[in-house]
C-alpha cells in the first residue's frame, strides 16, 4: 500500500522586522510595565471631573459634601501624577478652590450676607458653575445628536431641469385684423348718438390693461375691451393694446389658426 505523504503546515509567523519574520518570542524582549495604559473615562476638565464624581455617589449638587468630594478630587490628581500625565493649571486651580471651600466650612469665619438677609454658602459660587457647565454640557449633547454632514449623511447634488410653459403661437397679422373687425361691428350694434366729451389717454388705459392681465396667465382677446362703451374707446384700448405689445409687456398668442386669441403679460 502506498502512503501519501501531507505537507506540514507552516505556522504564521508572530510579526515581520524589515521584512524577516518571527515565529518566536525573543528571549530578551523587555516590555516597560507602563507601556499599555487604559484610560476608561476622560474628563474635559475640573468641572467635568467634579460633576462626574457627584453623579457617581447620586449627590444632590446643591448640598456638596465638600470633604468627601475633595478627597476623591485629590485621590484623582494623585493618580494623573502616579501615571506620569502632565497636569493642567485648571486642576491644580480647582483643587486649591475645593480646599478652601472645605476650609471655610470648617473654620469660623464672619457670616457673607446676599441681598436678601441670607448667609451665603461658600458653595454656592462651585454650584453655579457645575450647574452651568452641566446645562451647557447637555445642550452640547443634544447639538452633537443632530444629523451632521460628512457624518450621519453625504451630500448629494441633483440636477432640476425646469419645463418651460407651452408658449402660443405668434398672431398672424390677418387673424389680429378679423378678431378687431369682428369688435368693430359689435360696438356699431350697440351705438348711440349721446355726445359728451370724454378724456380718453392711451397711457392710461396702458396701465388698465396692465392690471387687468395680472390677474389671470391667459386673457382672451375679446375680453379686454367693452363694446358697450363705444367705438372711441374701443380705439383708445386697440392702440394701447398695440402699444403694450410694441414696448414688449404683453403678448398676443394664438394656438392654431381659426382659433380664439389671447394676451398675456411678457
Amino acid at each position: 500500500m502506498n502512503q501519501l505523504a501531507f505537507p506540514t503546515p507552516v505556522a504564521e509567523p508572530l510579526a515581520q522586522v524589515r521584512g524577516e519574520p518571527f515565529h518566536d518570542i525573543p528571549l530578551d524582549l523587555f516590555i516597560p510595565p507602563d507601556a499599555l495604559r487604559v484610560f476608561l473615562e476622560a474628563f474635559e476638565g475640573p468641572l467635568d471631573l467634579l460633576l462626574y464624581l457627584i453623579r457617581r455617589q447620586n449627590v444632590d449638587v446643591l448640598d456638596i459634601p465638600m470633604a468627601s468630594l475633595t478627597a476623591q478630587y485629590m485621590e484623582y490628581v494623585e493618580a494623573m501624577k502616579v501615571q506620569q500625565l502632565e497636569l493642567a493649571a485648571e486642576y491644580l486651580l480647582m483643587a486649591a478652590v475645593l480646599i478652601e471651600i472645605k476650609s471655610r466650612l470648617l473654620l469660623p469665619r464672619p457670616a457673607v450676607l446676599t441681598e436678601d438677609g441670607i448667609e451665603e454658602d461658600p458653595r454656592a459660587a462651585l454650584v453655579r458653575r457645575l450647574l452651568e457647565y452641566e446645562q451647557i454640557k447637555a445642550a452640547a449633547f443634544r447639538l452633537d445628536q443632530l444629523p451632521q454632514a460628512e457624518r450621519d449623511f453625504q451630500w448629494v447634488e441633483v440636477w432640476l431641469q425646469r419645463t418651460a410653459v407651452i408658449q402660443l403661437p405668434d398672431v398672424h397679422p390677418a387673424d389680429l385684423l378679423e378678431a378687431w373687425q369682428y369688435i368693430a361691428r359689435r360696438a356699431r350694434l350697440n351705438r348711440h348718438h349721446q355726445v359728451s366729451k370724454e378724456g380718453l389717454s392711451v397711457r392710461q388705459r396702458m396701465s388698465e390693461l396692465l392690471k387687468r392681465l395680472q390677474r389671470e396667465l391667459y386673457t382672451p382677446f375679446v375680453d379686454l375691451f367693452d363694446t358697450a362703451a363705444g367705438v372711441a374707446d374701443l380705439v383708445v384700448s386697440f392702440l394701447a393694446l398695440l402699444e403694450l405689445c410694441k414696448e414688449r409687456l404683453v403678448q398676443i398668442a394664438q394656438s392654431e389658426p381659426y382659433q380664439p386669441i389671447y394676451a398675456k403679460l411678457v
